[in-house]
């Protein structure tokens, strides 16, 4: 198994020892003179360097031998996108060494706001921003990329008898998350899980308290499958929740849910990855009961090939084998850039993380983009324009 990513993403410091050699103390006799001859050194090797200082130093190189000029990228929003762009970026700069990519993983709502704001190179959120959203973003018109593929796992800390994942529905998970439902022995549950001889505990639930692209797409099948949470909360990145308790990000739902026995969430399926945490099997439009498996995931966005900014959700498509809570993350880039190096930088690098960079996706249990979506995102990167007009991208 995979460790943990919240033990990843903070490794160990590795302790540092001196190589200073130790110094032997110089016989009284010699001092001066040694003193002296190193003085003389030091001198002729100012003089030799002042003369040799005209020429600037050489940039730096890529892989290429293409000289560099440094650009730094900023991008802010999506922890759901964060596991993969934490280990794409420090990839993408070691072959781009003239490139530096800084990324805060503030939920999406936070790196709309950012982008718009004109405070970062881009956005990223796992729901298209809509035109209220974008509207007087500093960058003017903006572009929605999508730039990868996953699914939200409904995760809990509850042991099971028979050591099965927990069954769940569509109607039964939205009544938890509606407060009807708030025992883990109610006939409901138990219901769905012969032998597995549930607690008889109250049910706790953890959801996000920061505005989340993960809650969009998990409100979005709630509402696909139970009218009571279309009609009573609905669909967005932020809520009004029933119940709950509210943490901050993937990870603090995560971390939530692993402190609190009982209890029950939501997260992009990596954080689960290496826990003790258990993921629900969700019935699917079929009536089958299936994991975020890549394969279920792959097979719910098959049913819905073509997306676009526009129609994006791909939450309970058909299939016997598809699973049902899955979506496309987007990242946000302005369409006509200020800065003719930044900008090349910075769409230079969404078209990397589109096609070369999605191996590094698929290592963590993301699903490729498809030939479909990889060339949506072509042509919309093909939109972005420099300073003069020029298309910087092709």
């Amino acid at each position: 198994m995979m460790p943990s990513l919240l033990s990843r993403l903070h490794p160990a410091t590795p302790r540092v020892q001196s190589d200073t050699p130790r110094v032997q103390p110089i016989a009284p006799r010699r001092a001066v003179a040694r003193i002296a001859v190193a003085v003389f050194a030091v001198l002729v090797a100012g003089l030799t360097a002042c003369s040799s200082s005209s020429a600037p130093p050489k940039p730096a190189s890529t892989a290429s031998g293409v000289a560099a000029t440094a650009v730094r990228i900023t991008g802010a929003g999506s922890t759901f996108d964060a596991p993969f762009f934490n280990l794409a970026f420090p990839a993408y700069q070691q072959s781009h060494p003239g490139v530096t990519v800084n990324y805060a993983a503030v939920g999406s709502s936070g790196g709309i706001s950012r982008f718009t704001a004109g405070q970062v190179n881009f956005g990223a959120s796992d729901v298209p921003a809509s035109p209220a959203n974008l509207a007087g973003a500093r960058g003017g018109a903006t572009l929605q990329v999508p730039v990868d593929l996953g699914a939200v796992s409904v995760a809990y800390n509850v042991l099971t008898r028979n050591g099965a994942a927990l069954r769940l529905t569509g109607p039964v998970l939205a009544d938890i998350f509606l407060g009807k439902i708030t025992k883990w022995d109610d006939p409901a549950i138990t219901a769905l899980n012969p032998g597995a001889n549930l607690p008889d505990a109250d049910i706790t639930v953890v959801h996000r308290s920061d505005g989340s692209g993960t809650t969009y797409i998990f409100s979005n099948y709630l509402s696909a499958v139970s009218p009571a949470w279309a009609s009573e909360v609905g669909t967005n990145r932020s809520l009004h929740w029933p119940v709950g308790y509210g943490a901050n990000g993937n990870p603090g739902v995560a971390a939530a849910i692993g402190r609190i026995p009982y209890s029950i969430g939501y997260t992009e399926q990596s954080y689960t990855t290496g826990t003790n945490l258990g993921t629900a099997a969700v019935a699917n439009k079929a009536g089958n009961y299936v994991t975020p498996t890549p394969a279920a995931i792959a097979a719910d966005a098959a049913a819905k090939p073509d997306i676009s900014a526009n129609d994006f959700a791909i939450v309970n498509e058909p299939g016997a084998t598809a699973y049902p809570i899955c979506g496309y993350s987007w990242v946000l880039i302005s369409a006509h850039q200020a800065s003719q190096a930044s900008g090349r930088a910075v769409s230079a690098l969404i078209t990397w993380l589109t096609t070369d960079g999605q191996t590094y996706a698929q290592s963590l249990g993301y699903v490729p983009l498809t030939p479909a979506v990889r060339q949506l995102a072509a042509t919309t990167l093909s939109q972005v324009t420099g300073p003069g007009g020029q298309p910087l991208t092709g």
